[in-house]
């Protein structure tokens, strides 16, 4: 009798562990391919590309960068445009193999001893500054702040760099246009208590820079930017 109680409870806990055991496996299989598909979204979204230039004619010619912007933008960022003009021409002189960059001083020294510049043909610029290529970024937007609203930071710069060629059949029409725009900051919402007209410029400023500087050489960027 009793070892006929003691085998029918010992069979019922093997099975209720069997039963525990069961649910468990079941378990971490339902867990398993969550994780692996966890770990698998993080890695396709810090993936990197390998992205050629989109205008190539820069390399081994001499070149300068100008950029102009709407006067709307020069009331409220007066020194912007020559400041994304002279970075993006540091940039191109690093990354653009056998280039020859004019330097930026020289070209706002011409710009301000010709001061209707903008009027002048693409090609006629680029044989006075004495240059094969001419870049030029048009700023129709640089902003902070949305139309408005003076205390949250919803930067936006946009612009259309254009290029010339002076040994092209056309040496008066650009040859390559394209338009960037940029956002900054990549959070929604940030007020005026948590970060400063200046750090909100700047980022705004090397965000355009990076952008626009990266149509002329092949460079490294994310699968999908922020």
């Amino acid at each position: 009798m009793n070892i006929s109680t003691h085998t029918s409870s010992s069979t019922r806990r093997i099975a209720l562990l069997a039963t525990c055991v069961s649910s468990l496996l079941a378990l971490n299989a339902c867990m398993i391919p969550a994780v692996v598909g966890g770990m698998g979204s993080v890695i396709e979204k810090s993936k990197k590309l390998d992205v050629p230039a989109d205008y190539d004619g820069l390399e081994g010619k001499t070149v300068a960068v100008l950029a102009s912007a709407d006067h709307s933008v020069l009331m409220e960022h007066a020194a912007i445009a020559g400041n994304i003009a002279a970075n993006v021409a540091l940039r191109i002189a690093q990354n653009v193999d056998r280039v020859s960059v004019l330097g930026p001083g020289e070209v706002e020294e011409w710009k301000y001893r010709t001061p209707r510049w903008q009027t002048l043909a693409p090609g006629e610029i680029a044989k006075e500054l004495g240059v094969e290529r001419l870049v030029v970024i048009d700023l129709y937007e640089y902003r902070l702040n949305p139309l408005g609203n003076s205390w949250i930071w919803d930067g936006v710069a946009g612009a259309n760099i254009n290029v010339a060629e002076v040994d092209s059949i056309s040496p008066d029409e650009y040859v390559f246009t394209k338009a960037v725009v940029v956002a900054f900051p990549d959070v929604e919402g940030l007020g005026r208590n948590q970060a400063t007209a200046t750090q909100v410029n700047t980022g705004l400023a090397l965000k355009f820079v990076q952008r626009a500087s990266w149509l002329f050489y092949r460079h490294i960027e994310d699968k999908y930017p922020k």
